[in-house]
């Protein structure tokens, strides 16, 4: 599948950013590589590299950062992006804050977890009637059987819960728990601490937006409490949702939780 790019292979306009201040590459762990150029005279830019052609693509996260802009959400400014045969490529301006995933905030739950969760009901409000990208159910699991079908699912990257299947298994599982879908909303598909910005006690925007599609607003609950456990430790996933303001659906957590596991 190959390793994320290295600045040598970025096409050289791609390049001249990295010129513009000191460059940190600060993310690179699977195929995609992100660096942070603090520009001394100007706005803080992320440039993010990766292969095309993967789920999610960096295509598909400009047109969603675009039409999310639209809608008037919080979301970066794309500057530039180019697409090659081997690699393509995204440049954002900085967002204000700090990641919900600083130690600032996950020292702090009690206040962090409301915010998270106050901010993804606000994200959720965005008008979901001319939405151009569909993550409905139907759409969600044809996605999942291609990348089954193709062996594109890596069993060791599923979470605890899920360890114990196999891809094949794990989308049997899947359609056999399908959910309705009757509250369809803007879902971002990610929503983790740290790709929400927290500053003082609001969310000041959301990262990583690549799957961001119309689905069942359990999509994000489920991974957002899910992300409370991960970050801060157990027993804030009640909390997350009071603020929110919706109860537990066992069903539909268990569901998107899977899913997010099977999905990219």
């Amino acid at each position: 599948m190959g390793a994320a790019p290295t600045a040598q292979q970025l096409p050289a306009r791609a390049r001249r950013y990295l010129s513009r201040g000191d460059a940190e590459l600060i993310y690179n762990p699977f195929h995609t590589s992100t660096w942070r150029v603090t520009v001394p005279d100007g706005p803080w830019l992320y440039l993010k590299a990766g292969p095309p052609g993967r789920h999610p693509s960096l295509a598909d996260e400009c047109d969603r950062l675009l039409w999310l802009a639209t809608q008037g959400a919080a979301v970066p400014e794309v500057v530039d992006m180019g697409a090659g045969e081997r690699i393509e490529w995204m440049v954002t301006v900085a967002l204000p804050g700090l990641a919900a995933a600083a130690a600032e905030h996950r020292g702090r739950p009690e206040r962090t977890v409301p915010v998270l969760a106050e901010g993804l009901r606000a994200f959720h409000e965005i008008d979901a009637s001319d939405c151009p990208f569909d993550w409905t159910v139907k759409t969600a699991l044809a996605h999942v059987q291609e990348r089954v079908a193709s062996n594109n699912i890596d069993p060791a990257g599923f979470h605890r819960e899920h360890r114990h299947l196999s891809p094949r298994e794990a989308l049997a599982q899947l359609r056999a728990t399908a959910q309705p879908e009757d509250d369809l909303v803007v879902t971002h598909g990610d929503y983790c601490f740290p790709n929400v910005m927290i500053a003082g006690v609001r969310v000041v925007g959301v990262l990583d937006v690549g799957e961001v599609g119309l689905s069942h607003r359990w999509r994000d609950l489920a991974v957002g409490t899910w992300s409370t456990t991960w970050n801060v430790g157990p027993g804030y996933e009640d909390l997350f949702l009071d603020a929110y303001g919706i109860e537990w659906d066992l069903d539909r957590a268990a569901f998107y939780r899977l899913l997010y596991d099977l999905e990219s």
